[in-house]
């Protein structure tokens, strides 16, 4: 650890700051259900790209090529997010975490219904692929606020020792989100073809208005947190908090990154991709393969819930640490599986899959949050998660683009999944070390 993350390691000073558990369980669940709507609007693009956008907006393509440019297209909200992490960073550590939280929640609402209502290929033309990335943008920049303020949100209401089980609160909304989408696109998969091509896709994508109106009358309801006010009372707060992280915690910023890379890039190689790969290379039904992600999605829930309290007794580090080390070991073993081609073990490999990878990010939220102190934490959480996000959000794209050098098979997905499992590990065994302590009691 440099000398300026030691520095930037102390406590703020002042008095100590007053949390309550009943505080803490309230804010955490508010901030459980917002993330959860926000990772369905999300998500949502994630399954349309792998069997809809690439037929329906990139149809002068040959199919390979149209799957592929579906994919950069998802990519394109990765490669946006850290951008949404230095505009929503600076609200929060300056404004406040409520505001960022509650304009995130809108913009990514109104930009999945628009998403709903685009014209295709054959309608407009051109414009309706620019469109779609355009709105892709705008879900990405979203993103790139939303799960570092309302992680950032839970764990600064929560009590010493207990900010681990809060924290993974909001990571629920994760495979949720992951469930609510899946769940409604294996409904409207129930249609004749023609119909799901002609509107039956759009109506996940128009259920985010609705699920909007719940979202910002939800996030209306949380609490500021206690630790905010206290830096706007003694004036601590960072005037540029993004430049600070790179200026004096640089090294927190790599090793945040590095504990969260496989709870983006691996969840997304293990969904995104793998419908792809079983529906366009294996040639198994897109139903199996979308349904597979709601069972997987459902152990997901569990396994967060679980870990979650486990991690404060061992550590978010530690946790972080075995759990990397055990999806490296699962990573070609979860491929073979897929590739006998039997629903079963197709099934259970995604689930298996999921689980281990669940275990890293059950306290992604925890560990990031408690690397960065209080004034730099909603830039330095949004920073390092969506960046992150930016360096692994290509890789369904990558991993579609590297089988033609496996011809066909699927040890280029297996050696991708295992190389991030073996960076969150490290990320894991380093952030232990590094953790920051709030100037914080339990009422």
């Amino acid at each position: 650890m440099s000398k300026n993350d030691q520095a930037t390691a102390a406590a703020p000073p002042g008095s100590a700051v007053v949390v309550t558990g009943q505080d803490a369980g309230r804010v955490a669940f508010a901030a459980f259900v917002g993330t959860a709507l926000e990772w369905y609007d999300y998500f949502l693009f994630g399954t349309a790209a792998a069997i809809v956008f690439n037929r329906l907006y990139f149809t002068t393509l040959d199919p390979a090529a149209a799957t592929l440019a579906a994919f950069a297209t998802f990519g394109v909200g990765f490669a946006a997010r850290p951008v949404g992490a230095l505009i929503f960073g600076w609200l929060g550590d300056r404004i406040g975490r409520r505001p960022a939280l509650l304009i995130t929640v809108v913009m990514i609402g109104a930009a999945t219904g628009l998403i709903g209502l685009l014209p295709g290929y054959e309608a407009i033309g051109v414009a309706a692929p620019l469109l779609l990335v355009l709105l892709r943008l705008l879900q990405g920049i979203a993103v790139g606020g939303e799960w570092g303020g309302a992680v950032t949100l839970a764990v600064e209401h929560a009590p010493p020792g207990r900010r681990e089980r809060y924290a993974a609160l909001p990571q629920v909304g994760s495979p949720v989100g992951t469930l609510m989408s899946s769940g409604v696109f294996a409904l409207v998969l129930l249609l004749p073809s023609e119909s799901f091509d002609a509107w039956g896709w759009r109506i996940p994508f128009l259920l985010a208005f609705p699920l909007l109106i719940v979202a910002v009358y939800i996030r209306r309801r949380v609490e500021e947190s206690p630790l905010f006010d206290e830096m706007l009372k003694q004036d601590e707060r960072a005037k540029v908090p993004a430049l600070e992280v790179f200026r004096t915690a640089w090294g927190r910023l790599l090793v945040a990154m590095a504990s969260a890379v496989l709870g983006v890039g691996g969840f997304y190689i293990l969904t995104t991709f793998m419908i792809s790969y079983g529906a366009d290379t294996l040639g198994l039904s897109r139903t199996l393969m979308v349904n597979g992600t709601l069972v997987a999605a459902v152990v997901e829930i569990a396994v967060i819930l679980v870990v979650g309290r486990m991690a404060e007794r061992l550590g978010a580090g530690r946790v972080t640490f075995w759990g990397g080390l055990a999806t490296a070991a699962l990573a070609f073993p979860v491929f073979w599986m897929v590739d006998t081609r039997n629903p079963v073990l197709v099934v259970l490999a995604m689930a298996l899959g999921i689980a281990f990878l669940s275990v890293a990010y059950a306290v992604s939220g925890a560990l990031l949050a408690e690397l960065f102190p209080a004034r730099l934490r909603y830039s330095g959480v949004a920073l390092a998660y969506n960046l992150a996000g930016a360096l692994t959000g290509f890789l369904p794209f990558a991993a579609t683009a590297l089988l033609d050098v496996g011809g066909g098979a699927s040890w280029p997905a297996a050696l991708l999944l295992m190389g991030l499992s073996l960076i969150t590990a490290l990320g894991g065994f380093l952030g232990q070390r590094m953790r920051v302590k709030d100037n914080v009691v339990a009422a």
